[in-house]
């Protein structure tokens, strides 16, 4: 679960500076993304075949910016550019709903698991 928060929160920042502008290349927001790992060492393979994951890091998109020639926007250069961030809103937009999509079955399956356990509790009695 903290995985996918973790998802959430890059997902919206990247939203959040989508229609940012910068008049220079390095001063422009450029999308963001977490990087996942398995645990491999601390998961269980008896009956359960999910794996726990952790997040290595928050790198930063290579992909190119968007230069626009625009003389008359006030954040414009020497040459009349502005730099807008290499945020694709649409994959930003697929990312947000499998994030909360996923963050929601997360949710639903512990609390069934604690539905289970505590109607086993009950069974005890």
């Amino acid at each position: 679960m903290s995985a996918e928060a973790i998802r959430l929160n890059t997902t919206s920042s990247n939203l959040a500076n989508a229609n940012s502008v910068s008049s220079s290349a390095q001063e422009t927001y450029r999308a963001r993304h977490p990087v996942f790992a398995a645990e491999l060492q601390s998961a269980s393979y008896q009956n359960d075949s999910s794996v726990p994951v952790q997040v290595l890091g928050i790198v930063e998109s290579q992909k190119p910016l968007r230069a626009e020639y625009n003389p008359d926007h006030p954040m414009a250069n020497e040459q009349g550019y502005i730099f807008k961030p290499n945020v694709n809103v649409m994959e930003e937009m697929a990312n947000m709903i499998s994030a909360s999509r996923a963050y929601q079955t997360n949710v639903q399956i512990a609390d069934a698991s604690k539905q289970m356990l505590m109607q086993t509790l009950k069974m005890g009695k």
